[in-house]
Formats: structure tokens, sequence, C-alpha cells
């Protein structure tokens, strides 16, 4: 039986026994958070374009990588300063430029405001917290609000697909809860 860091949840060791064992070693952490990055402008512009068919596999591939990396760093031993810093970064990236891009025109304004502004909240806190040398990591809160916020947007983008504006009605209440666990987990350090 394999044993894990102490940092490992319960989700990385499963992640490790179905997907982790097929990454070759020599595939970083950090190296799948850069994927993240350099993948969300193609996601962004894939959905801009309102061609779901490739852009909602696309999104959702992306946003997957998010449990990758935090998995493949937690079971490996990997965690660095970089993917602490960057990984939640590279998610506010993802994310927000999907919530710029689907939820002024799809959801409440009022809802899009305040996850807007969670999410710069984040970034401005992220960056303190580097320049004054304090780099937080992840908590299951932010995990949570991660997920929930995925999930949203997948919700809009299916909705914008089948012409459904029902879905954009419960992605505005999905939203909502990831605001409650964003603003839970600016309570216990991390981001």
């Amino acid at each position: 039986m394999k044993s894990y860091p102490q940092e490992a949840y319960l989700h990385d060791r499963i992640l490790d026994k179905l997907i982790l064992w097929m990454i070759p070693m020599w595939v970083t952490p950090n190296s799948v958070t850069w994927l993240r990055i350099i993948l969300t402008p193609i996601v962004l512009y894939v959905n801009y374009i309102q061609n779901f068919s490739v852009g909602i596999p696309l999104f959702l591939f992306t946003a997957f990588t998010d449990a990758i990396d935090g998995s493949l760093a937690r079971t490996r031993g990997q965690i660095t300063n970089f993917g602490k810093m960057f990984d939640p970064l590279a998610d506010k990236l993802l994310i927000g430029s999907m919530l710029v891009l689907l939820l002024f025109q799809n959801v409440d304004r009022r809802v899009a405001l305040l996850v807007v502004g969670i999410e710069i909240i984040f970034i401005v806190l992220a960056t303190v917290r580097a320049v004054t040398g304090h780099v937080g990591q992840a908590n299951v809160w932010g995990k949570i609000k991660m997920v929930l916020q995925v999930f949203a947007v997948f919700l809009i983008l299916i909705g914008l697909t089948f012409s459904n504006p029902f879905l954009f009605a419960i992605a505005t209440w999905v939203f909502g809860a990831a605001v409650v666990f964003a603003i839970i987990s600016l309570f216990f350090h991390g981001i």
C-alpha cells in the first residue's frame, strides 16, 4: 500500500489511484499549472465565438487540471512556493475570464459583480502575501468554491448551448453558494 504525505486529501488518493499514476514523473505539478495558464485564452476564445462543442469540454479539461496539479503536488511531495502562488492565480485567470465573458450577459449583474469582486480581493491578497513572503496554501473551502464556480460556468455554457435560461437561474444560485465559500475561505488564510 502506497504511503502519502500528510498533506494529501482523500480526493488526492482517489485521483492517484484513477489518473495520477498515468502521468509520467517528469510532468511536474507546476507544468500542469502552466498548461492551465496557456489553455485559458484558448478556452476563452473558443467560448467567445460560441463553439460550445469544443469550448465546454476544453473548459472542463482546463478546470480539471486544477485538481490534477494540486493532487500531483501533494501525493508526490512536490509542493512549491511557485505552485502555492500560481496555482490559485491560474484558477482566477480561468474562472475570472470566463466570468467576465459569461456572467454579465447571463446572470444577475449584482451576483456577477459580487463574484468578480471576490476574485479581485483574492488576487490582491495573493499579491500582498507574495510581496510579504507569506504564501498561503489552498484550503478545503477554497476548493469547494472553485468546484462550485466551475459547475456554475458549466451550467451557463450548457444553457447557452441549448438556449435554456432556467440553467442561468440555477447558475446564479450556485455562484451565490460559491461566494459564501469564498468568504469562509478568506477566514482560513488560504486562497
